[in-house]
């Protein structure tokens, strides 16, 4: 199939590199009124990463759509990929996926059999999910694009949002940083098999098993890591909790080439966008500015961020290293009196 077809000449962005910017969607959704539903639990309006909708004491519905062009030439990996993206919202909320309907634009020339491949690729993902796909729309466009609307269950005593973290949490992240910048040197040829390989297995991990570990500890606030990087989504949550992060960046996971591309300049247009909405209320100390740029780079499919109570923290982190792709105990929870909502250290 990948001599056949490659799927991301066919896209001028990739992946959530596409996604546009968090300071332009908050500019496009500025003065929309939102109306008030008292079973509305999480809408739009809190920047979080999917809504929450309570139908009785016992249940509420997690509902998000996630969708973009294509990140790898493989039909069936760019399915899976997508469909791992989609579904990790759910997780973030501490929920459970259930239902699933695909999203797809394709080329009127493209060939079945390509377009086969990648809704095989994000059946096989969503049942590996243990969810259902039960429908979808599709619609003919000259650059394909595919995802999925999915929806989750979560009791409402449990969810978790990105404004729920309080001083003295530990923060901890499960999958490595680097995505964006290893996908958008591989359109130049530029990327290592190794590097490509890496990335694509850390795309198609569900955080599932995150997710599972997770929901057995006091976790006070999580979010995953995708297109507005892993400061643009902390920033998220330290605006939307009122706190400010210490972010220890030496702790954090950078994929040793992505780091080695990034000095030499390779980096996504994404990165750029996310630097102008997050640069402001981050304070980088003397961080190396390729470390900086990696931390605002743009993931497909990324890990979760956490938030957990400090008597759960080792716990925790243990549970995570036997369950992640890369356990990291990346930072502290502090109260925020006034300044910068992030500090490098």
């Amino acid at each position: 199939m990948k001599d056949e077809i490659k799927l991301t000449k066919l896209a001028k962005c990739a992946g959530c590199g596409a996604k546009v910017g968090a300071g332009v969607l908050a500019q496009l959704l500025e003065d929309i009124k939102v109306h008030q539903d008292p079973n509305l639990l999480v809408g739009f309006d809190r920047s979080d990463d999917a809504s929450v909708y309570k139908i009785s004491d016992e249940l509420a519905l997690v509902q998000t759509v996630d969708f973009f062009p294509p990140i790898a030439d493989d039909p069936y990996t760019f399915g899976q990929i997508a469909a791992t993206n989609a579904l990790s919202d759910v997780y973030a909320m501490g929920g459970e996926p259930k239902l699933a309907l695909n999203i797809m634009a394709i080329p009127k020339d493209m060939p079945k059999e390509a377009v086969h491949q990648l809704l095989r690729g994000g059946y096989d993902k969503v049942y590996e999910a243990g969810a259902l796909i039960t429908g979808g729309h599709s619609i003919l466009d000259d650059e394909p694009k595919y995802g999925l609307a999915v929806t989750g269950f979560v009791h409402p005593d449990k969810i978790l949002t990105n404004s729920g973290a309080r001083p003295g949490d530990v923060l901890f992240f499960t999958k490595p940083i680097g995505i964006g910048v290893l996908t958008t040197a591989a359109k130049a040829g530029m990327t290592s098999q190794a590097g490509m390989d890496l990335a694509i297995q850390m795309m198609t991990t569900l955080n599932k098993a995150a997710r599972d570990v997770m929901v057995q500890f006091e976790v006070h606030a999580c979010t995953d890591v995708t297109g507005f990087g892993m400061l643009g989504h902390l920033y998220e949550m330290a605006q939307g909790s009122d706190v400010q992060i210490e972010l220890h960046v030496d702790q954090v996971d950078l994929i040793p080439e992505a780091l080695e591309l990034a000095r030499m300049g390779i980096l996504p247009e994404g990165m750029y966008r996310n630097r102008t909405f997050a640069e402001a209320a981050v304070d980088p100390g003397d961080t190396e500015l390729a470390k900086q740029d990696l931390l605002y780079d743009p993931q497909t499919a990324g890990g979760l961020v956490m938030a957990c109570a400090p008597k759960d923290a080792d716990a925790l982190y243990e549970a995570l290293q036997k369950a992640v792709p890369s356990a990291q105990r990346i930072g502290i929870v502090k109260a925020y009196e006034g300044g910068k909502r992030i500090i490098l250290k």
